[in-house]
Order: structure tokens, then C-alpha cells, then sequence
């Protein structure tokens, strides 16, 4: 797997943990997008796209976010134990949509992604510096 492009977009807010955006396009044919670098207490890391997860009302079948404590749909009280916990005994409210599968990925990945972030980030003291947008495709689908 070759890591073709990476686009970054940084985050405007600097005080914040969220430190920028990405896209990643791998061998010229697959793009990821939604990585986020965020500022950890050991420095940067790559947060892989993720959703919010969810399960269904018992009484009406509505869908609700797992710290909801009441039903979207019909208001009715939801059972307030029904997060699972990952194996630290985390609360598992987020599943990754895309994420490397071993060490050495996420390690090329992390190095990759994280490379293109300092870069962004010296090319926006330059002047006249123009953010890249992320919803612009440079490559046309065949």
C-alpha cells in the first residue's frame, strides 16, 4: 500500500485538541477521509473516521445515541446501561468506519499523515497561504 496524498486542513481554533482534518488517498485509488490530528499528552496522533454509535428504543424502536437518556422519538426513558465497554472498561460510544489492521500500518500511516501536518502547518505562515479544500477531488472518478 502506498500512501499517494495526504491533504490537511487545518483547524482554526489552536486551543483546542483537534488539531486539523485530513484526506488520505492510498495508491492513487482509495481515499479516506474524515482522519482527524489531535493533540494527545503525548503528542499528535491520527484518530482514524469514526461514527456515533446508537441503538433502538425498546418501546418504539427509535434510534437514539447511547448517552441518550430519554427516546427521540416517542420520549420514553431508555435503559441507562446500555454502553459496552471496550477491554480497558472504556465506554465504547464511537466504531471505527476505516482503520489500519496492524502496528506497522498504523505506524506508516501515523508518520505519513503527521509529516503532512507539520508541512501544512509552516505553509500556512507563508504569505498569501490559501487552506485546501477537502471536499475538492483532484483525481476524476473513471
Amino acid at each position: 500500500m502506498e500512501i499517494s496524498e495526504v491533504r490537511v486542513k487545518l483547524v482554526a481554533n489552536q486551543d483546542d485538541r483537534l488539531k486539523a482534518f485530513c484526506s488520505m488517498t492510498l495508491d492513487n485509488e482509495f481515499v479516506v477521509r474524515d482522519i482527524k490530528i489531535i493533540e494527545g499528552t503525548g503528542g499528535l496522533f491520527v484518530a482514524m473516521p469514526s461514527r456515533k454509535m446508537s441503538d433502538h428504543c425498546n418501546q418504539c424502536g427509535g434510534k437514539n445515541h447511547l448517552r441518550a437518556k430519554f427516546c427521540s422519538n416517542c420520549g420514553g426513558k431508555l435503559n441507562e446501561n446500555r454502553v459496552k465497554q471496550d477491554p480497558h472498561g472504556r465506554m465504547k460510544l464511537h466504531a471505527d468506519i476505516a482503520h489500519p489492521i496492524n502496528a506497522s500500518c498504523r505506524r506508516k500511516i501515523q508518520e505519513t499523515v503527521v509529516a503532512a501536518f507539520h508541512e501544512e502547518v509552516e505553509r500556512s505562515k507563508q504569505p498569501g497561504y490559501q487552506p485546501v479544500d477537502l471536499d475538492t477531488d483532484i483525481h476524476e472518478a473513471d
